[in-house]
């Protein structure tokens, strides 16, 4: 059992429930939490922002509760409830370390430099080293086989991550690392911090009685992996990157291309010591091509008898990997030449068959095998299963090819038309995926659902393209098509309420919100959706007064429609990010002016039909309210009334209902009713089964340790 008096435990409490705010379920326990300190105190208190805020508010409960005992026993069970859930988590050994190469050979002198560093004796300094080397040349395969072959060194696993960005912009954040990371060090996902110096703090922590190997593999700047470096003694950092990191202290390590001596024993690893042997005389010319490079060697490994002239101009005159490239790209035939060319125009994270086969209109069983060869040669390799993406020289070549064979304009028509049939698969799939919620645009109307069985099929679908959507939204804003970057944000939404997941998201929701702004004469709807949209993204980021900056220019956009419904909308959401901050007063008098909106609105208006939909959300946030007041019979009330809409004929929304149930059961547990919480609670948990929402059974469960709690 977690102490309630004490101020670390209450503390790390306050962490987890504040990292779960990402999810529905997570913002209630957030809310209700609010409501007990609000209990405690007698008076209202700001929700914390950051360790600081939270520590202080820590100290602040463990003293009231000493002063009033009869407080103790609802922090206990909040305290027993996050303690069962989150106390043993971080015990994972992951094993992200991907394969080694078949053949390695050389890279002695590189060896010995990070096993020096590897076994350096404490003294406070970072253990950590930085590959650095051009691209292909080895560097990465360096670092997976000093892993692999050293794994007894650490054996609480291999963190690895490729920190690669394709277009401008676009590497993966910290935040976004870190939470892969602490993901696979056995925190769950709903107890990973949002801020990210609360993730800063948890992966230093759990790392720090490691033994442990970090690869940071396409490192860009020094900025992007100083969150995650550590200091912890049994740790060893390898930074990969093509040049030296401007601030990264760390011990360099150059990797250049073979030796000669290497590079023959290289290729008769490879094609054999006969192929090599009766390649005599050509083999000058082959290793001149080559370079050093063991790219550039493996593919020559199957033409040695063949003498290619040198390269006497252009980019692959002085890059023996360009040099390959260009050699396998001539011995293409016109098709496969096409496809190579057509899906490399953006640098999608993820292809599949089917996104491969529509970009060059070929057929899908074509597209499979092409996707195969192309991996084959060296050019693509494998993201994940049956998904691939080019290496970076391999799609640069092979857009220079496009842009040189058709053109810039029809560059950026093809790519466009694989931006939109992005669009639409988005549309589909969240339309399936939250069937009932207020859609912006026409497209919804004119695609209908997607082809999926539950809802929570079509909620993995998205997962699935994911990062291709994110990067559809980048090229459609390059392309200066505002109208789609909003459309696409706007078909994430079923992913961003019931995933969570901000971190990736922000910078696509502040694209919409950039987009609005040049939309604002064409359609005042899509504006307020935008900056809503980035403004509920800000509130899971704990960012408040940015928040409440896109929710007032929300509220103007609405205003500008003269849809009545919209402006409630706004007003609405102002609420609920009370609700987050714990203003419960201010979150129920937000509640009141919408309803006042919406009994404004006329029979005959075209957003009457919504009014019931709408009311039933109103009486859902209004009893969350009431709730974090202690007003828990008005609060049940309140709730009761919207969970009859939701299960109606007229409501049958599933997702809403079981959120309703939630609710509900958070109220009758405070009002000392635990067994009647129990029942809802099961309600509920079917429902989110069935929708696939783990995050919200896992704050659930909670609940229902909180309720087992109260009932000893």
């Amino acid at each position: 059992m977690v102490d309630p008096l004490s101020v670390s435990a209450v503390t790390g409490v306050l962490g987890a429930m504040s990292a779960s705010v990402a999810t529905e379920a997570g913002k209630a326990v957030y809310e209700s939490f609010g409501g007990v300190v609000r209990r405690a105190f007698g008076r209202e208190v700001a929700a914390p922002r950051g360790a600081k805020e939270r520590a202080e508010l820590a100290a602040l409960i463990v003293q009231r509760v000493r002063q009033e005992p009869e407080q103790a026993r609802a922090l206990a069970q909040w305290m027993g409830a996050a303690g069962a859930s989150g106390g043993s988590f971080g015990q994972g050994a992951p094993a992200l370390l991907p394969p080694s190469v078949r053949f390695f050979n050389d890279r002695t002198k590189q060896l010995a430099a990070l096993r020096r560093e590897a076994e350096r004796k404490p003294d406070g300094r970072v253990r950590i080293a930085a590959l650095v080397g051009p691209e292909l040349i080895g560097t990465t395969a360096l670092a997976i086989h000093f892993g692999h072959r050293e794994i007894e060194r650490f054996p609480d696993g291999q963190l690895y991550a490729d920190l690669r960005g394709g277009s401008l912009g676009s590497s993966p954040e910290p935040t976004v690392i870190l939470r892969y990371f602490l993901s696979r060090l056995g925190v769950p996902q709903a107890q990973i911090p949002l801020a990210l110096e609360d993730r800063i703090d948890l992966y230093r922590t759990l790392l720090a009685d490691r033994r442990l190997l970090v690869v940071l593999d396409h490192a860009q700047s020094a900025g992007q992996i100083q969150p995650l470096i550590t200091t912890a003694p049994g740790v060893f950092i390898v930074v990969i990157s093509r040049r030296r990191l401007t601030g990264l202290d760390a011990v360099p390590i150059e990797v250049g291309p073979l030796p000669e001596r290497d590079a023959k024993r290289l290729l008769i690893d490879l094609a054999g010591k006969q192929a090599v042997a009766a390649a005599r005389a050509t083999l000058p010319s082959v290793l001149a091509r080559c370079a050093g490079s063991p790219f550039a060697l493996r593919a020559a490994a199957q033409h040695l008898t063949t003498a290619l002239p040198l390269p006497t101009g252009g980019p692959a005159a002085a890059d023996p990997v360009r040099t390959v490239i260009e050699d396998r790209y001539r011995e293409f035939d016109p098709q496969l030449a096409a496809f190579y060319r057509r899906n490399a125009l953006r640098p999608w994270p993820s292809i599949s068959a089917a996104g491969a086969a529509a970009a060059a209109g070929v057929p899908h069983a074509q597209a499979v095998r092409m996707l195969a060869e192309l991996t084959e040669l060296g050019l693509l390799e494998e993201a994940s299963a049956g998904r691939y993406r080019y290496r970076p020289a391999a799609r640069k070549h092979a857009e220079e090819e496009a842009l040189r064979t058709q053109g810039a304009a029809a560059g950026a028509a093809a790519t466009a038309a694989q931006v939109e049939r992005y669009l639409q698969f988005a549309v589909r799939a969240d339309y399936k995926a939250l069937p009932r919620r207020w859609h912006v645009g026409p497209l919804f109307e004119q695609l209908g659902q997607g082809p999926y069985q539950d809802e929570g099929e079509a909620l993995a679908a998205l997962g699935k393209e994911l990062g291709n959507l994110l990067e559809a939204v980048r090229a459609a804003e390059e392309l200066g098509d505002p109208d789609t970057v909003c459309q696409l944000v706007e078909a994430l939404w079923a992913w961003q309420l019931k995933v969570g997941h901000v971190d990736v998201l922000l910078p696509a929701l502040r694209a919409g919100a950039r987009a609005a702004g040049r939309l604002r004469h064409l359609d005042p709807r899509m504006v307020a959706r935008m900056h809503t949209q980035l403004a509920h993204g800000l509130m899971e980021s704990q960012l408040y007064e940015e928040a409440e900056t896109q929710l007032r220019a929300a509220a103007e956009a609405a205003r500008a429609t003269g849809r009545l419904l919209g402006q409630a909308t706004a007003v609405e959401s102002l609420g609920l990010l009370r609700l987050r901050q714990w203003r419960f007063q201010a979150a129920l008098s937000c509640f009141d002016e919408a309803g006042q909106v919406l009994d404004q609105i006329a029979e005959d208006d075209p957003d009457a039909v919504d009014l019931p939909r709408a009311r039933a959300l109103l009486q859902r946030h209004r009893g969350r309210a009431r709730r974090g007041l202690g007003d828990l019979a008005p609060a049940e009330e309140l709730l009761t009334g919207a969970l009859a809409f939701f299960r109606s004929g007229a409501g049958g929304e599933q997702y809403n209902a079981a959120r309703t149930l939630t609710d509900l059961a958070e109220t009758r547990l405070l009002a000392g009713r635990p067994a009647e919480a129990l029942t809802l609670i099961d309600e509920a948990a079917v429902i989110l089964s069935k929708e696939q929402a783990q995050t919200h059974l896992v704050d659930l469960e909670a609940l229902r340790r909180r309720c087992r709690e109260a009932q000893r």
